[in-house]
């Protein structure tokens, strides 16, 4: 079959010290009319010759091989072809941070299902027709984490010249209720709510046009239109970071085995609070659904990998998760827990002593008396 009825014809090189892991795969594989295997082969060396001589999109790769690590030998193909996808196919999921940090395109555990393979070709056909439409407009993203900048479909950064903090403050605003009109009266009442009212006007007019000017420079599809006494913000065709993190996160819990590498790459992705750089009062409320939301991410995380025995990967998320949530007393328990796990009573009486300092001097409390009794018994036992 071939994937929304168009043809890319991706020539893929297996990689497998396993014949039968080989042969078993390619034969998952005939199923695809998009895809012309060039070779399969059991030899990572001979893996690296094919790269250099022939014309290679897709590698599917083993990790653990006795002549040479899966991780090893991807990082020199892509020293041989940047553009190659590399896809692990292995019986471990304890890779698959390391996956994603070579750049992997995706991660799947064998035995390999059908439909997983599926979810595979769609990401890949994606890419290709992508990569193939020379007449395609560029595709930006709009970064909203941590502060205000574009992506473009290079990767490259492209920064916004504000002329005025303030026109960076309507943008943003506009942004926050993208592809609804928001009042004039609104905009006045939250960015110019000092102003008299002749005045504040004549701002919002002048900044408009600064607002408007920006945009047009860097010749993004972003409009601002006047619609009934109003603002709307409508991105076209570029695309929010922030919308499509939530989005893929949301279709994607709970965490569980065969998602963790994908999961690990949300949780990296969230760079930093929404708008985070700029405290603005009004993005307050979004920004603390949001971090909510990672909040989500990384305590199944972490419970994740406190089930799986790795006691120090769930602690570091803990650890992480406690920085944006510094008086969450749950995050805390958690993480002492496992450090008295671990055996490190120092550990476990630093993350309480911390616990009772950001508690008293922030909110003026204590910690509750689950945790006090539980600490209590912990230091005497020890």
């Amino acid at each position: 079959m071939s994937l929304e009825g168009v043809l890319v014809h991706m020539k893929v090189l297996l990689v497998d010290d396993e014949k039968l892991a080989l042969h078993s795969f390619n034969r998952l594989l005939k199923d695809y009319n998009d895809i012309d295997i060039v070779a399969m082969t059991q030899d990572p060396r001979e893996a690296l010759v094919l790269a250099e001589h022939g014309a290679i999109d897709v590698v599917f790769l083993d990790i653990e091989m006795p002549e040479m690590n899966g991780m090893v030998l991807a990082e020199k193909l892509m020293e041989i072809q940047p553009e190659l996808r590399i896809v692990f196919v292995t019986a471990y999921n304890e890779y698959a941070i390391q996956a994603f940090e070579v750049n992997a395109l995706d991660y799947i555990l064998k035995p390999v299902q059908r439909n997983r393979l599926a979810v595979t070709m769609q990401r890949l056909h994606k890419q290709f027709l992508s990569a193939n439409d020379q007449n395609k407009t560029p595709q930006y993203l709009l970064c909203c984490m941590q502060s205000l900048y574009l992506r473009d479909d290079q990767n490259q950064v492209q920064s916004f010249q504000w002329r005025t903090l303030k026109a960076q403050e309507l943008f943003a605003y506009l942004l926050h209720y993208r592809g609804r009109t928001v009042q004039k009266d609104s905009i006045l009442e939250v960015l110019w709510f000092d102003c008299e009212l002749d005045k504040a006007s004549n701002l919002l007019h002048t900044t408009m046009y600064q607002v408007r000017r920006t945009l047009k420079r860097l010749n993004v599809d972003i409009q601002i239109k006047y619609i009934d006494n109003g603002y709307r913000l409508e991105m076209g065709a570029v695309l929010l970071d922030m919308d499509q993190w939530e989005q893929d996160l949301l279709e994607s819990l709970p965490v569980r085995a065969e998602t963790i590498g994908p999961h690990h790459k949300l949780f990296a992705q969230y760079s930093g609070d929404y708008l985070e750089a700029y405290n603005y009062i009004w993005a307050e409320s979004e920004r603390e659904r949001l971090r909510a939301l990672w909040l989500v991410l990384a305590k199944q995380l972490a419970q994740y990998h406190a089930q799986a025995g790795q006691l120090l990967e769930a602690y570091h998320l803990y650890v992480n998760a406690l920085e944006r949530f510094p008086f969450n007393e749950e995050i805390a328990w958690e993480a002492m827990k496992l450090q008295a796990e671990l055996g490190n009573t120092y550990e476990v009486k630093k993350l309480f002593d911390k616990l009772c300092e950001n508690l008293s001097n922030e909110l003026g409390i204590v910690p509750n008396a689950n945790i006090q009794q539980w600490y209590d018994q912990f230091i005497t036992r020890t």
